[in-house]
Formats: structure tokens, C-alpha cells, sequence
């Protein structure tokens, strides 16, 4: 698809987004009842297979392309000394990526997955949103048609991360602006800033919300205004899933910030995705609750990537490893099927 190269262009591609297969989910469903358990008796293992078999097509899915998505972007919000590391870590751990070294390198090879990392522009901060927009509508209309470009028809689940240091600023922004409330209500410690830090985050929010009023009540102007590339480009990945029928796994406060536009566009907009986790960022719970997600971990973990997703792979492999491996009552020969 290579038409996104505007915001209404985008929000032409938000409509009229395809539904899952509802046969196969029943189909998978109806196979849940004839396995040897009593039924339900693997509680959200079974409502995921029959989640998968609904957005995969076929009532026995599998895992065998699982991609992990990882966009890294500059924030030019940092200068209102929102984080507590320097921006330059972003392209460091961009490099930290690309050596195998990083988290999300050791959990994408545990669970199976092919990890994909790409940064945008990341010698090139966005503008501070406090004082201008974060992107013009071509360079914001390139970051999502790059996300929607890197989601293949052919992976069987898609996860995604990101890397950007001050980005948990940007998210609280996108948050506010969708759901309303202040900085404070949004922000948290991020990289682990202080009291002083947390309050920079919060005016930094406030001051972004009032500079430009009413043109955040748009989902997509929103993203644009107080956004970020990775943010950009993971709301293209997430609408290139649904486009093309792929399950979505979504990460932490960053990436769920980032989806949550498609929501706001459409109240089935991410029916395809599970929330992998919940994050130990202030707010993340609270963003998950407005979008109606129920999250399949809480370990405690803020340390985006995509690593919360990874390590909810193996609850995805283990959901299937029963719908697909275990015997019906009558293969075993089990009397109550």
C-alpha cells in the first residue's frame, strides 16, 4: 500500500477495516469443547487459539513467522529535560540492537520471533511539541507509511516496540490528548527521573495540550502534533495488521499510546490485538482499561522494545501448543466428550 502520504489519505485506510473470520473462530471454538479438559478449563489459553484461528483464518493456527517490530525515534521534547538519560542514547541503543545485545535481541530468540528494528531519522529530533508540532503532515504521513510497510501478509502474529529516549513524555501527550485529563494524570517515571523530572513531564504535557487546543480532538492530528516517528510508525504497523488479517501484539505505554488513535477512529479499531502486558509506567493500566484491554502479564517490566510482547509469546505458543496438540475425547477414547 503506497497511497498514505497524507492524513486523509490515512484516514481513508481506517475505514472500512476488515473483520475476522468468525468461521474459524467457531470452528475453533467447537474444537476447545472436544478436547480431554473439562470445557473452559484453560481459561484465557483457549479464548486466545480461538482469538488466532479468527484473525489467521483457519481453525488451527500457527506460530511458525512470529515478527517482533522495533521503531526507534528522537524527540525534540527532551530539551524540556523530560528524561533522564541524553538523546544520544537512542542511536547507541539503536547500535545496541543491531549487536545482538539488547533485551529484546535475548527474548525475540526465546520466543521464537524475527526481530526487525528500524529507526527514523533518529539524528533528526522532532520538533518540541511544546512549542510547535512534532511533525509536518508529509514527514508524519512517511513514519506511518514506513509501519505499514514493514508488516508482511505472511507473519502470523506481529509485536511491537520501540526505542526513543523522552518518548514516554510523548505517549502521556497522545494519551491526554485522546482521553482527556492533565500531565499529571498521564506521565511517570519513564527512565526513572525524579520528582523534579516527573513535574518537567507534566508541564510538558499541559503546555502541549493548551499550544494546540482543539486540533487534538483529531485522533491522527493528535498523533501528529504530540507524536513522534516510532509512535507514527507503529500506528501504520497496527493498521497494516488489521488490513491485512495479522494479530497484533501490543507492548507497553509507548506502543499502546501509539494504537491507540485507531481506536479513537474506529470503537473496533484494534480488535486484532491483545495487550501483551502491563507495564510498571504510572499509566499504562489506565490507558489499557480506556481501550478495553485486559493484559495477559504483569511482571513488573517498563522497559519497552517490544519486550513485554516477546516474553507474552510464549503465552500465545502455549495457548496453541493445546489447541492444536491435545487429543478430543473421542481420539483418546476418554468417556464425558
Amino acid at each position: 500500500m503506497s497511497e498514505l502520504s497524507s492524513i486523509d489519505a490515512i484516514r481513508a485506510a481506517c475505514r472500512n477495516l476488515p473483520a475476522g473470520d468468525e468461521v474459524a473462530a467457531r470452528a475453533a471454538a467447537d474444537r476447545q469443547n472436544t478436547l480431554t479438559k473439562p470445557p473452559g478449563s484453560l481459561g484465557r489459553l483457549e479464548e486466545i487459539a480461538i482469538f488466532l484461528a479468527k484473525w489467521q483464518g483457519r481453525a488451527k493456527p500457527a506460530l511458525d513467522r512470529v515478527d517482533i517490530l522495533v521503531f526507534a525515534g528522537s524527540h525534540g521534547v527532551v530539551a524540556q529535560g523530560v528524561s533522564a538519560f541524553p538523546a544520544e542514547v537512542t542511536q547507541q541503543m539503536v547500535a545496541n540492537f543491531e549487536a545482538g545485545g539488547a533485551a529484546i535481541n535475548q527474548l525475540a530468540e526465546a520466543g521464537g520471533a524475527r526481530l526487525n528494528v528500524m529507526p527514523l531519522a533518529i539524528a533528526q529530533p522532532t520538533g518540541d511539541f511544546t512549542r510547535a508540532p512534532a511533525m509536518a503532515e508529509a514527514e508524519f504521513a512517511d513514519a506511518v507509511q514506513k509501519g505499514f510497510d514493514a508488516v508482511s501478509g505472511d507473519a502470523d502474529l506481529v509485536c511491537l516496540g520501540e526505542m526513543g529516549i523522552g518518548n514516554t513524555t510523548t505517549a502521556a501527550a497522545v494519551a491526554a490528548a485522546l482521553f482527556g485529563g492533565t500531565g499529571a494524570d498521564w506521565v511517570g517515571r519513564g527512565t526513572g527521573v525524579d520528582e523534579a523530572g516527573l513535574k518537567r513531564k507534566a508541564e510538558a504535557v499541559d503546555t502541549a495540550c493548551a499550544r494546540h487546543g482543539d486540533a487534538l480532538a483529531d485522533p491522527l492530528e493528535a498523533l501528529r502534533l504530540v507524536g513522534g516517528r516510532e509512535l507514527a510508525a507503529m500506528f501504520g504497523a497496527a493498521l497494516a495488521a488489521r488490513r491485512k488479517r495479522v494479530p497484533l501484539l501490543i507492548d507497553g505505554f509507548v506502543s499502546t499510546a501509539a494504537v491507540a488513535p485507531l481506536a479513537r477512529l474506529d470503537s473496533q479499531g484494534l480488535a486484532h490485538a491483545l495487550a501483551g502486558h502491563v507495564s510498571a509506567e504510572a499509566a499504562h493500566g489506565k490507558l489499557l482499561s480506556a481501550l478495553g484491554f485486559d493484559p495477559l502479564l504483569d511482571l513488573g517490566m517498563r522497559l519497552g522494545e517490544g519486550s513485554g510482547a516477546a516474553v507474552a509469546i510464549s503465552v500465545l505458543r502455549a495457548a496453541l501448543a493445546c489447541h492444536n496438540g491435545m487429543a478430543t475425547f473421542a481420539e483418546a477414547g476418554v468417556s464425558g466428550g
